[in-house]
């Protein structure tokens, strides 16, 4: 697993271990590991999402290879939040990524979506959000719906961009997606259900606290 923080729209500024996007991640990342499965928490070269240059995405493909180097023949699933779950999204065409979950994703309208062809992707979005839009991430689920079936979309009530409020539910949520698709844990119960419903059922699925 590869793990992708948030970060700003600018910002060249490099990545402490003591910033805040990057200590997020890692109680989340730490509930994801399992016997035989390795977690890698990236810390980007700099702060910013800094287009044209993007470039969090050229630290994230740069990680994909080390890992590609190391364990060729693995699959790999990231999660990311904020400009992580962008980050996300933008790298799942290298060949051994097979899933993505975004959280709280930063998503802007013309966002690509072709590399999500044959993966299977969960996204996660707090309807207290302030920092990036819910409706978009809605949308983006929808374009993706068309060409993967395996998309799952969850409305996280009552808690917004920070993931405090219900720490435990979005751990939960993501643990159950990323250790059913490696094959740990059957897949759970609500995110099956919802990777099966047709568009747009299946993408704005309320999380429950008591899951199975």
């Amino acid at each position: 697993m590869l793990v992708l923080h948030g970060g700003r729209q600018h910002g060249h500024a490099p990545v402490r271990r003591t910033n805040l996007a990057y200590l997020r991640m890692v109680p989340l990342a730490k509930a994801l590991k399992a016997p035989g499965v390795e977690v890698w928490v990236m810390r980007y070269r700099k702060r910013g999402w800094n287009a044209p240059h993007l470039d969090p995405v050229r630290d994230a493909e740069w990680a994909l290879n080390q890992i590609h180097d190391q364990h060729p023949d693995v699959p790999i699933v990231l999660v990311g939040h904020s400009m992580g779950a962008r980050t996300a999204l933008r790298v799942a065409g290298h060949p051994q990524v097979t899933a993505v979950c975004a959280l709280a994703p930063w998503i802007e309208r013309g966002e690509p979506y072709e590399q999500l062809r044959n993966k299977s992707l969960l996204i996660a979005h707090g309807d207290q959000e302030r920092m990036t839009d819910p409706r978009l991430s809605y949308w983006y689920a929808q374009q993706a719906k068309q060409i993967t079936q395996r998309t799952a979309r969850f409305s996280v009530q009552g808690d917004g961009h920070a993931m405090l409020r219900r720490a435990g539910d979005w751990t939960r949520l993501v643990k159950d997606f990323v250790h059913g698709e490696l094959g740990l844990e059957p897949i759970a119960r609500d995110i099956a259900n919802a990777m099966r419903e047709a568009s747009p059922h299946g993408l704005d699925v309320p999380l429950g606290g008591a899951r199975a």
